[in-house]
């Protein structure tokens, strides 16, 4: 089959084809429910303008939609010397309708073709991270309340410094992960603008109505300038990573506490067996395996907003052939992520917590702000209290106050997780992900 492209009569080296298609058709499978949506609103679209008539749009759509759930179930395949998912996709119409198939891609190039599946498939798979995300956000306030009494050392420069809690440090990832919904919901909203019609990046002759595929796709807007439109390719692929790589900077810090508060020298924590692995050599070795590969794969997405910044780096504007080579950063990560906040939640359901961790005399020098507290609140000046228990302490004389008293907002006795929950839930309403999805099953039929 001839590419897309390709004029008649030309011949194309195999060693170029194998150098520029690389593995975009592998990429592209990732792609094919999308492109299949796309090519639904572009047809009907054409269809009021009067380059389809209503019963070559009708035929159209059946063939398209008869097509989609083979692109979801995996019997959809890319075919042999077939460049890409868009060829496949006109191949498969062409054969099925003849010349009817050859007309969608009026008003149309492969750019902003490719633009609008990459649009659609950042906005889909975003949306399942933030639903993944929030439930591991669900298992951490869950944690928190349950464990809300349960203290535990706090540190800051690894040196025990003031009491904490399980239910404070369990909360904390939470709103964490609240604070990360909204990068994800920024990326979201910046995929979930329509670049269709801007063709290869300068527009087209032909009396487009973009408006109307930008209603059809569920879009919230447009890329108005068509210009732009092209130039959000590599952008796009940035802003997604980017909030991929703030989710993973938060679980690789959670595993990372993890694999310390394990270890027998911290002891606050224990991972049943089933989360752990043995040592060939070493038969007391219980190791936590799964946290240490959380935070390997958190800190190797971490990395992947600098690849897309490398490769479009000294780009100009207009449309240039190395960002297809984005796709391969941007779409293995979502399966990457998902994979990683799955496990995260499994392993932070089935974490025990040690109680009473505090009783033990190593962890008195915790309460030495409590004891300054204490005298400043009986008059004392907190200079001058903040002295005396230096002293009490150099003296060997000081007495733990191990009674707590904290109350304030976001303090071990005031959590405030309805807080932090309220905002968890505004920043996933901030999607607007219901007109998408409705728009995408509206297509479909």
């Amino acid at each position: 089959m001839s590419k897309l492209w390709q004029k008649e009569g030309t011949v194309v080296s195999d060693e170029i084809d194998r150098f520029t298609v690389g593995r975009d058709r592998d990429m592209d499978l990732y792609l094919a429910p999308f492109d299949v949506l796309g090519n639904l609103a572009h047809a009907h679209m054409l269809s009021t303008i009067g380059l389809l008539t209503p019963d070559e749009y009708e035929l159209l759509a059946a063939e398209l939609r008869k097509l989609y759930p083979q692109t979801l179930s995996g019997q959809f395949v890319i075919e042999d010397g077939v460049e890409d998912v868009h060829s496949q996709v006109e191949l498969l119409l062409t054969q099925a309708l003849g010349d009817v198939g050859k007309k969608i891609h009026s008003g149309r190039s492969r750019n902003d073709q490719v633009l609008v599946d990459l649009k659609l498939f950042t906005r889909s798979r975003l949306w399942e991270v933030a639903g993944a995300t929030r439930r591991v956000f669900d298992r951490l306030i869950a944690r928190s309340e349950q464990h809300k009494d349960d203290l535990l050392p706090g540190y800051t420069h690894l040196q025990i410094a003031m009491p904490s809690s399980f239910g404070l440090w369990f909360g904390a990832y939470a709103e964490a992960l609240s604070d990360d919904m909204l990068t994800l919901q920024i990326a979201y909203r910046f995929a979930n603008r329509n670049p269709l019609g801007s063709g290869a990046g300068y527009g087209s002759s032909f009396p487009l109505n973009r408006t109307l595929t930008t209603e059809l796709l569920g879009f919230e807007g447009l890329h108005v300038n068509v210009v732009y439109a092209q130039m959000s390719r590599g952008k796009t692929e940035q802003t997604a990573l980017n909030a991929l790589a703030a989710v993973a900077t938060t679980l690789a810090r959670l595993a990372m506490d993890i694999c310390l508060y394990n270890s027998q020298n911290f002891g606050f924590l224990t991972l049943p067996d089933a989360l752990t692995t043995g040592s060939s050599i070493m038969p007391h070795k219980k190791n936590p395996d799964v946290a240490e590969l959380l935070r390997g794969k958190c800190n190797r997405l971490k990395a992947l907003p600098m690849e897309v910044t490398l490769v479009m780096s000294n780009l100009p504007s207009g449309y240039h052939r190395d960002m297809q080579l984005l796709k391969e950063v941007l779409m293995p990560a979502f399966d990457d992520i998902l994979d990683c906040l799955h496990i995260a939640d499994f392993m932070l359901e089935h974490i025990q917590v040690k109680p009473n961790l505090l009783d033990d005399h190593k962890y008195d020098l915790l309460f030495s702000v409590e004891r300054v507290n204490e005298l400043v609140l009986s008059g004392v000046p907190f200079r001058e209290a903040y002295g005396r228990v230096g002293k009490e302490i150099a003296e060997h004389t000081y007495t733990p106050p191990r009674t707590l008293h904290h109350t304030h907002e976001g303090s071990i006795g005031n959590l405030m997780n309805e807080v932090i929950t309220e905002a968890m839930n505004a920043a996933m309403a901030g999607f607007g992900a219901e007109k998408a999805l409705a728009a995408e099953k509206a297509l479909v039929g």
